[in-house]
């Protein structure tokens, strides 16, 4: 009885991270750049100790992967926004302090002049962190090259001031981490590179698909339900069991 029982229960371990997996998409479905979680977990067969195979499998942990399929893009017209294209990356610096990268292209400057995301995440340039002096009007051209009409300068003549970092995760072992970030292993950062190109006046959107994210969380209800019954029919079981054992002759 208590094979079942524990068979049930690792079922429903799994359960409960694809379901905090999946309300976690779906919270972030207007999210500029977000790239939806996927949920994959596999049956691993016990042995017996003697190498022979039992039929009874458990779910072992879920392995989380992004999906990185492409959201939508949409023009806005402002000069900050950008939209990643391909598979390009843009540098952030984390919440703790690690290189970092994103596809969130809702850019802006704060009052020190710091260039960031949407979430308040500084915007990584070739040497750093990107600082913009003061300047009447800022652009970012298709390679990533940030340009400045100075206060009072001559709208015909902008100044190039610094480059975007955008990195290609192509052939890097990177990880989505619980920043929504990604991540290079062992804290390390990826080369910039040449060939990646940004479209200024438009925005990424999330690539979350709702119905489908839906679909899966009530499939992941009706599959807990399912488990859930399975423990209410071993209980009795145990029980009927119990009680035949107690009857007097």
């Amino acid at each position: 009885m208590d094979r079942l029982i524990y068979t049930s229960l690792s079922a429903m371990r799994a359960l409960m991270q694809k379901q905090a997996m999946t309300a976690n998409n779906l919270a972030n479905v207007n999210t500029v750049g977000f790239r939806g979680d996927l949920t994959n977990s596999e049956a691993v067969y016990l042995g017996t100790g003697d190498g022979a195979v039992t039929a009874r499998a458990q779910a072992a942990d879920s392995k989380d992967s992004p999906d990185m399929a492409a959201g939508a893009s949409v023009s806005t017209g402002r000069d900050l926004d950008i939209s990643l294209d391909g598979e390009a990356l843009l540098g952030v610096q984390a919440k703790d302090g690690t290189e970092a990268y994103t596809r969130r292209g809702d850019l802006q400057v704060s009052q020190s002049g710091l260039l960031t995301t949407g979430d308040g995440l500084p915007v990584m340039g070739d040497s750093g962190p990107i600082t913009l002096p003061p300047a009447d009007k800022v652009t970012i051209d298709k390679t990533g090259v940030i340009w400045i009409v100075p206060q009072g300068g001559d709208p015909a003549n902008p100044v190039q001031t610094d480059h975007l970092k955008l990195v290609s995760a192509t052939g890097s072992q990177i990880a989505k981490g619980e920043d929504g970030l990604f991540h290079v292993a062992n804290n390390g950062a990826l080369p910039s590179d040449p060939n990646a190109r940004v479209t200024s006046g438009a925005l990424e959107g999330s690539n979350v698909n709702v119905t489908k994210t839906l679909t899966d969380m009530i499939d992941a209800s009706r599959a807990w339900e399912t488990q859930v019954k399975m423990l209410s029919g071993a209980k009795e079981m145990d029980t009927s069991s119990a009680e035949l054992m107690n009857v007097q002759d």
